[in-house]
């Protein structure tokens, strides 16, 4: 049994798990609804395809030992999370506590519980939880330090780095869309026009926390 792969999923699934601004956006989505908050889940994963990528072509090596382009994405990344946060809390003082139907309006999709959403709300979701993660700083330091670590002496390092990258993405298809089911399945309680407008407000200060501290904060290497 390979012990270094074992010990890496455990490290990888506690990352992957780590509540942040991808987790609150899946959180807010699958509020509004189940299929809302699976396609945050997936935008969410993809943006850690992408890192994972990057740190496997070693293109992440690149961004991190230019400081312009490793503050430029910080920059982006912080103004869209940034963004989010000052949306949510926005949506709060826009929307009433309750619709005409009973159900809270709390994402920015506002789709009732049970609603599909259409295919436009759909797709910004899915945006929103990919940009989330894609745009996030901390992610090209974090793999290049984290997946060599893990490859054995005299082992080929692209098909074990492959794997590793695989692994955590398998592990956020799982974690993510796990959390956005959850979510729905306690829609009930949590879509409460009081709780409902609880978790929008502690996500909006949440994210715009986050976002501030990327903005405004020192370089993240």
């Amino acid at each position: 049994m390979d012990a270094q792969l074992i010990a890496f999923t455990g490290v990888a699934a506690g990352m992957v798990a780590l509540p942040g601004a991808d987790f609150t956006v899946v959180v807010r989505n699958a509020l509004a609804s189940r299929t809302a908050g699976l396609a945050s889940a997936l935008g969410v994963a993809g943006g850690l395809l992408v890192h994972t990528a990057l740190a496997v072509a070693g293109l992440a090596a690149v961004l991190v030992t230019m400081p312009v382009l490793f503050r430029t994405v910080q920059l982006l990344g912080g103004a869209y999370v940034l963004y989010l946060g000052l949306s949510a809390l926005y949506a709060i003082r826009r929307r009433p506590a309750q619709n005409g139907s009973g159900t809270p309006s709390v994402a920015p999709e506002g789709a009732p519980e049970g609603e599909r959403p259409a295919p436009r709300e759909f797709g910004r979701a899915v945006r929103q939880g990919f940009l989330t993660n894609a745009l996030n700083p901390k992610a090209p330091v974090l793999f290049l330090s984290l997946l060599p670590q893990f490859v054995p002496d005299g082992q080929p390092p692209l098909p074990r780095t492959l794997l590793l990258a695989a692994l955590v993405v398998v592990l956020a298809l799982i974690w993510f869309p796990a959390v956005a089911l959850l979510v729905d399945r306690l829609g009930r309680w949590l879509r409460r026009p009081r709780t409902a407008r609880a978790i929008e407000g502690g996500s909006g200060v949440a994210l715009t926390g986050l976002g501030l501290a990327l903005v405004t904060g020192p370089l993240l290497h």
